[in-house]
């Protein structure tokens, strides 16, 4: 694709019109006026494999992997993978340009002495990118993550490639546990304005593969955890960015958590516990405690790094540190991303994403 049409597709992606982009609102325009899009209410229901597709009557949604990795020497690296999918109009499946979806994805590689990032976009319809469900091939050019089997519904084991201009990786997913759903049956709520999105989770996986840096690769392994929303507004219109956490316990439990940011500076709390045998249990706001500790001067803005966490129900109380505290993601709508370690009431390991800052 040469830089015009990059330029193009990047000042149209996620501004969800088909003139000029309105002025964002939030965080990337997820803030904006839902228009005749799809809205994740109450009453509905997460089905497999078929939700591990694309919805075209949302405005917005995303496939994305985290991996939480070591070497054989024992060093730590985080691998990050993310798929998004805008459309220009509710849905919109129509073959070659007539088709009104873009699509966008991010690939990262965090090391102890490294961060790299990559960045590309394709146009919906002409089979540069897209979704299928069963069996799962989420792809944009050659970046892909895909099921090996032709069942899919619990997301058993999947392919997962990207590169960039110095580096790539490659890593096998496997996990024989079902999915988790977030919030009231996957309708994860962000705010209570009724803004909310569909949201799963497959927290228990297990990657091994490698990571190419130049000519240098490394064999690595370690828990992964992909994500799956969907959405036509994430963000209350008073609402300017999230602090999210998902978290592998050495005890093989998981927590996902986040607060989202409003401009009188309330917060809005969320989040879910899930046992090392898949039960959960859904934290609200009242069960959350979140506070920073630490910030760094990051490409102009101050970012909160290091972090404490407390959920009390649970007997958690933990700080977090980043591997590198520079694993800012300049692309398009920058964000900090990384993998961070925690210790205190439990340890283990885990992935920061702040937005909005």
């Amino acid at each position: 694709m040469n830089a015009r049409c990059r330029a193009l597709l990047a000042g149209l992606l996620l501004a969800g019109c088909d003139g000029a982009p309105p002025p964002e609102q939030g965080f990337a325009g997820l803030a904006s006026d839902p228009a005749n899009f799809a809205q994740a209410t109450p009453g509905g229901t997460i089905v497999f494999p078929a939700d591990h597709g694309a919805h075209p009557d949302y405005r917005i949604e995303w496939w994305y992997v985290t991996a939480n990795l070591r070497d054989e020497q024992g060093r730590p690296w985080g691998v990050q993978w993310t798929l998004f999918r805008n459309a220009l109009q509710p849905g919109s499946s129509e073959p070659g340009w007539d088709n009104r979806n873009l699509w966008m994805a991010h690939a990262a590689v965090t090391g102890a002495d490294t961060h790299r990032v990559a960045e590309t976009y394709a146009r919906g319809g002409i089979g540069q990118a897209g979704v299928e469900a069963a069996p799962l091939r989420a792809w944009i050019d050659d970046w892909h993550l895909s099921s090996r089997t032709a069942d899919n519904s619990g997301l058993g084991e999947l392919d997962l490639h990207a590169r960039g201009r110095d580096f790539s990786y490659s890593l096998r997913l496997t996990s024989s546990q079902p999915p988790v759903l977030h919030g009231e049956r996957g309708l994860s709520r962000k705010s209570g304005q009724g803004q909310a999105s569909w949201y799963y989770s497959q927290p228990f996986f297990q990657a091994q593969g490698e990571i190419r840096l130049g000519d240098r690769i490394f064999k690595v392994q370690g828990p992964a955890w992909l994500d799956r929303e969907w959405t036509s507004q994430y963000l209350a219109p008073d609402q300017r960015g999230w602090d999210w956490f998902s978290l592998h316990m050495d005890s093989g439990d998981k927590l996902m958590l986040f607060q989202l940011r409003h401009a009188d500076g309330r917060h809005y709390f969320a989040g879910t516990w899930i046992s090392a045998s898949g039960r959960t249990r859904v934290l609200g706001e009242g069960d959350i405690e979140m506070k920073v500790l630490e910030q760094s001067s990051i490409a102009g803005r101050r970012l909160p790094t290091r972090w404490s966490l407390r959920v009390p129900v649970e007997g958690l109380d933990i700080t977090t540190t980043p591997l590198r505290e520079d694993a800012w993601m300049g692309t398009r709508f920058a964000y900090w991303e990384g993998p961070i370690r925690f210790s205190g009431s439990h340890g283990g390991v885990g992935y920061l994403e702040l937005t909005g800052y």
